[in-house]
């Protein structure tokens, strides 16, 4: 067989962090937008070789191995690595052929009985051809020890007949709608191929949470909501879950017609963190379906951790705004799921929240949200001002894209607004738009 051209094109990434493990992954692709051919790949297995180490020059590795890279899984790598120290920092990389990929940095959770504080990242809806990823190029630099992707990774848009100003400024790999396994997996290629967003996977460990354009806009449950038939729908959701895990550091692969999303990380005394999956398990005014919904309340009712955080896609507090009724395709649009959660949590709740291209802060009475804006989706037309004072519970607007830099310890829980000025090109400096501290489930500011 012929050998291999470099295959670490994609870059290295990890994910779904315990206090003993984490996920490491990688994929193969020599020509990761091939039309035809899956990655540009020979159709057979490889065994990938990795290596973790305490030290980015790996003079000490503590554990390596061999994993498969299976073509029916377009040649993704998932380590399930266990046995290690709690809060730890470790390096790991990938070679197969002669090839070795780029270094990683990853991070174990503390142990059940840490106070040690967490600092995390928190992003959102990064849309390709709104933009370039400085946004992620930032949040890189800071070195988080987690990383929370709260939804749309990818979108699954077509390039217009007819875009409009500045929302096509860098061009997909197609001008179709993903639809099919192929097609999303080009789509993610495509993302992955910008070295800020590698950049970002290789500075720490990941917990992504999808929202709906990682299968299509606005969708809910099985129901196509686009004229085709459900058959048609359920296949490419499928399709749509399949390449999302074979893009991502996650645990679990899927099974039938789904994808196990919604998760508990314990990050010892000092944070419980949910992860909610909006999305998948919808029914008529249940947001969050039966059996997640008892999950979620069994977790809240009985975390004894400083703080419980929700971590989700949608806005989750009530919003009105001027001219137009609230969002539908929001909390807002089911009331008595989210009256369940506020009445499961015993204050000290956190919700994180993505999805409307803005940046929001909102008390909740129990708790309080953080809203990230977008790392590039375009934001929309909002009356900031308006909305703000229609709203008295909702305490912050920004217009900018950015990400949220948290730091949660025994005593406190902050937040730092961070926002570029532009992303229609390379090279914008981030600032710090304001910074929040929560004090008796009130928001304090902490930048004036």
């Amino acid at each position: 067989m012929a050998k291999l051209g470099f295959p670490f094109t994609l870059g290295v990434a990890s994910g779904e962090p315990s206090a003993d493990g984490v996920i490491l992954w990688t994929r193969l692709a020599v020509e990761p937008l091939h039309a035809s051919k899956t990655g540009g790949m020979p159709n057979q297995a490889f065994s990938v070789k990795w290596e973790l180490a305490e030290d980015a020059a790996f003079s000490r590795i503590v554990q390596s191995g061999a994993a498969p890279a299976q073509p029916d899984w377009a040649h993704s790598v998932h380590v399930r690595v266990s046995g290690l120290r709690a809060w730890t920092e470790y390096f790991y990389r990938f070679s197969v052929d002669g090839h070795t990929s780029p270094v990683g940095r990853t991070k174990t959770a503390p142990g059940p009985d840490s106070t040690e504080p967490i600092r995390i990242g928190v992003i959102s809806c990064q849309r390709y051809e709104h933009g370039f990823f400085t946004v992620l190029k930032h949040l890189a630099a800071e070195r988080p020890d987690v990383i929370f992707h709260l939804g749309d990774y990818v979108y699954e848009y077509g390039k217009p007949a007819n875009p409009q100003p500045g929302r096509y400024l860098r061009p997909l790999e197609s001008t179709e709608e993903c639809k099919t396994l192929a097609a999303y997996r080009r789509r993610y290629a495509r993302y992955q191929l910008d070295k800020d967003l590698q950049a970002a996977h290789a500075a720490a460990p990941w917990i992504a949470m999808p929202d709906d354009h990682e299968v299509r806009d606005n969708y809910a449950g099985l129901l196509p909501g686009d004229g085709s038939s459900q058959a048609a729908f359920v296949k490419r959701r499928n399709a749509a879950y399949k390449a999302y895990y074979e893009h991502l550091p996650l645990r679990v692969r899927p099974v039938g017609n789904n994808l196990q999303f919604y998760r508990w990380r314990p990050y010892g005394k000092v944070a419980d963190f949910l992860f909610v999956d909006a999305r998948q398990y919808r029914s008529g005014r249940n947001m969050l379906g039966t059996e997640q919904q008892e999950w979620l309340t069994t977790r809240l009712t009985a975390s004894t951790a400083r703080w419980k955080v929700l971590a989700q896609p949608l806005f989750f507090a009530p919003r009105k705004f001027p001219l137009e009724p609230p969002s539908a395709d929001a909390w807002d649009g089911f009331p008595d799921s989210r009256a369940k959660v506020l009445a499961a949590a015993t204050g000290d709740l956190v919700v994180l929240s993505g999805d409307v291209h803005n940046a929001w802060a909102a008390e909740l009475g129990n708790g309080v949200e953080f809203v990230t804006s977008s790392v590039t989706s375009r934001p929309p037309s909002t009356d900031g001002s308006a909305t703000l004072a229609l709203n008295p519970h909702l305490k912050y607007f920004d217009g900018r894209r950015g990400y949220l830099m948290v730091t949660a310890s025994m005593t406190d829980f902050t937040v730092d607004y961070r926002a570029v000025a532009f992303v229609d090109q390379p090279g914008a400096p981030v600032v710090t738009a304001a910074g929040f501290r929560v004090l008796n489930n009130k928001l304090q500011r902490t930048d004036l």
